[in-house]
């Protein structure tokens, strides 16, 4: 080999070699799929937040699909996959935003709890929704009320957990988010208190709309539906709305926010 080639090579090598030390640890490696993750069950909400929300629909139906299946829970997020689908039509949470950790906090307590119900290893990723999830997955419901409120709760920290996560990030919700997050907190609020809720529509439901309080369990029961994203995704569009325009006034509590948004969820119940 003459003196040149070999000076070329050794040029060469050198660039390789620069090049090498110039990428950081880990930036090659690939962001995990939706396929894996809800088969591994190990995506950190951070894997979960460089996800677009196309492709956490795609997680959360994979995970009810495959692991929530074996579990005898597959269509038990349903109402997550409705609001996940709005923000996919919405053009909302793209990663690194608040909506998105937050919303990668709840996913990701899914995911573990049904980890930790399958007897998986990692624990849960410091999610205190984790083994709320679980205990519900696991759990022997005996009537709507007490599995709504195991839903709620295990939800309930998941979602509080996704707001932390967020700040850490230094993501903190807009006016309007915080109108839509409280949107959120009135659905947990009347999955864990569905005597209280029902009997405010049998004495206000005359006031809000005639066929009210006579329909109010079936109204109820259409809203409160884990397993269906109908009444989530219209919910979300109907908070999202009133949201972008002002605060509700003269409402106090989740159960005057409830009463609140009844007219309108019952208007789209009746149309469904």
């Amino acid at each position: 080999m003459s003196v040149r080639r070999r000076v070329l090579l050794f040029v060469s090598l050198l660039g390789i070699l620069a090049a090498a030390i110039a990428v950081p640890a880990g930036a090659a490696e690939t962001r995990r799929t939706p396929a894996d993750c809800a088969v591994a069950l190990d995506c950190t909400a951070d894997d979960i937040d460089l996800m677009s929300m196309a492709e956490r629909l795609e997680f959360v139906r994979g995970m009810q699909s495959g692991p929530g299946a074996e579990l005898g829970v597959s269509d038990r997020w349903r109402n997550i996959e409705g609001v996940i689908t709005f923000f996919r039509d919405h053009g909302l949470g793209t990663p690194g935003t608040w909506a998105s950790y937050v919303d990668a906090g709840i996913v990701e307590g899914i995911e573990r709890g049904l980890a930790l119900a399958k007897g998986m290893p990692g624990g849960d990723f410091g999610n205190p929704g984790s083994a709320k999830w679980a205990t519900y997955i696991t759990g022997d419901w005996a009537n709507r009320a007490e599995h709504d409120r195991a839903w709620s709760e295990a939800e309930q920290a998941s979602t509080e957990h996704g707001v932390v996560l967020a700040a850490h990030h230094d993501q903190y919700a807009t006016d309007a988010e915080e109108r839509f997050y409280q949107f959120s907190e009135t659905y947990r609020w009347a999955l864990r208190n569905r005597p209280v809720a029902l009997n405010l529509l049998a004495v206000f439901g005359p006031l809000i709309h005639p066929d009210l309080a006579k329909a109010r369990v079936p109204f109820y029961d259409w809203f409160t539906d884990v397993r269906e994203s109908a009444p989530s995704y219209q919910g979300c569009e109907m908070a999202y709305g009133f949201a972008q325009l002002h605060p509700i006034e003269g409402v106090v509590g989740a159960a005057g926010l409830f009463l609140a948004y009844v007219t309108e969820l019952f208007e789209e119940y009746q149309a469904r």
